[in-house]
C-alpha cells in the first residue's frame, strides 16, 4: 500500500453500515459526494475486491477491511461524463440522466413571462441536437435566482422513474441558504399547509383543513452563526415551488436578499446581496436504470463565497 493509500477495519461500532456511509465518515473521505466519486471510479476495495459502483449500499461485518487506493490509474469502465454546456456546468452524466449546476439567474425551463431569459433546458437541448438526441426531460426545477443541482433525464423511461421517486418523497435534496436573525431552536422541522397565489404568483400559509393546501415539510440545522444572520442547511421532505423561502419568512427569518418572500425586520440592518441566498448543493436518488445511488454534490458559487466572507468578517 502506497503512503497515499488509506485503509480501514469495521469494528462492532460500524456492523450493519452501508459501505458509502463509512467512508463518508469525517475522519475518512469527510462526504458522501466523495466516497460516492471513489466507488464509481473503480478506487475502493472491501476486503481485497474492487467495489462496483452500485455496491455502495453494501453492509460492513466486523473484520472487513475497506481500502480506498487513491492514485489508481482510470479503469475502463464507463465514467459519468462532465464539462460545460453553453454557460451551463454539467456535474454528472450517463445514457440515462445529466445534473447541471445552474447559475443563478438562468432559469430551470423555459417560462412564456421570462421569453428573453436562458434557460438550463434550452442549453441541454442545443447540445443534445448537436449529438444527434432529440431534447432533454424535465425531472425537477429550482427557481431562477437559486443556484445549484437540477437533474434532467434523456429518454421518457428515465423521466418517469425519476419523477416518481420525487413524488413519492424519495430523493434527498439539500440546499444551503443564508437567513436574517438564528433559528431557535438551531435545528428542526418546519411544517406548513401551503397554496399557491395563482394572481401574486407566490405560496401562502393556509389553514390546516384548506383543500387547496399542500403539506410542506423541511427539515433544518444551523451551519454557522454570524451576527445579523446564519448559514442554515434546509433538506426537502416536500418539494413545494419557493418552499423554503417561504418558510424561512414565517419564522421571521427572511432570506438574505430575498424580494418577494420579506418579513420585514431585515430592513434594520440590510446585508447587500443580488439574490436570495439559496444554493441546491446536493441530490441523491436510485439511478432510473440500474440499482445504484447516485449523489452529486456542488460548492456554493463565487458570490455565495463571498457573502459568507463578508459575514465572518463582521461588519466594517
Amino acid at each position: 500500500m502506497s503512503p497515499s493509500d488509506q485503509e480501514w477495519t469495521a469494528d462492532a461500532a460500524h456492523a450493519g453500515w452501508r459501505l458509502d456511509r463509512f467512508l463518508a465518515a469525517p475522519d475518512r473521505l469527510g462526504s458522501r459526494a466523495k466516497a460516492a466519486t471513489a466507488i464509481e471510479r473503480g478506487k475502493v476495495f472491501l476486503n481485497g475486491k474492487e467495489i462496483e459502483g452500485r455496491d455502495g449500499g453494501l453492509r460492513l461485518a466486523i473484520g472487513d477491511l475497506v481500502r480506498v487506493w487513491i492514485d489508481r490509474p482510470g479503469t475502463a469502465r464507463a465514467r459519468p461524463r462532465t464539462g460545460l454546456t453553453g454557460n451551463l456546468d454539467v456535474v454528472f452524466e450517463d445514457d440515462a440522466l445529466v445534473i447541471v449546476n445552474k447559475p443563478a439567474g438562468v432559469l430551470s425551463v423555459p417560462l412564456e413571462r421570462n421569453p428573453g431569459v436562458p434557460s438550463a433546458y434550452a442549453l441541454l437541448e442545443q447540445r443534445f441536437r448537436s449529438h444527434g438526441k432529440r431534447r432533454p426531460f424535465v425531472v425537477h426545477r429550482i427557481d431562477q435566482d437559486t443556484s445549484g443541482l437540477v437533474v434532467f433525464a434523456k429518454d421518457p423511461t428515465s423521466q418517469q422513474r425519476l419523477k416518481a421517486q420525487f413524488a413519492q418523497r424519495q430523493p434527498e435534496r439539500v440546499y444551503l441558504a443564508v437567513v436574517y436573525g438564528h433559528p431557535s431552536p438551531a435545528d428542526g422541522t418546519w411544517r406548513d399547509v401551503l397554496v399557491w397565489d395563482t394572481k401574486a404568483l407566490i405560496q401562502k400559509a393556509t389553514h390546516p383543513r384548506d383543500p387547496r393546501g399542500s403539506e410542506a415539510i423541511a427539515d433544518y440545522r444551523t451551519v454557522e452563526r454570524f451576527r445579523d444572520a446564519a448559514l442554515i442547511e434546509v433538506q426537502l421532505r416536500t418539494g413545494r415551488r419557493n418552499q423554503i423561502r417561504v418558510q424561512a419568512k414565517l419564522r421571521g427569518h427572511t432570506l438574505v436578499g430575498e424580494e418577494r418572500y420579506v418579513y420585514g425586520t431585515e430592513a434594520l440592518r440590510p446585508i447587500p446581496f443580488g439574490r436570495q441566498a439559496l444554493h441546491a448543493y446536493r441530490i441523491g436518488f436510485v439511478h432510473p436504470l440500474e440499482d445504484r445511488d447516485v449523489l452529486v454534490e456542488v460548492p456554493p458559487p463565487a458570490d455565495f463565497q463571498d457573502l459568507l466572507l463578508r459575514l465572518r468578517r463582521g461588519p466594517a
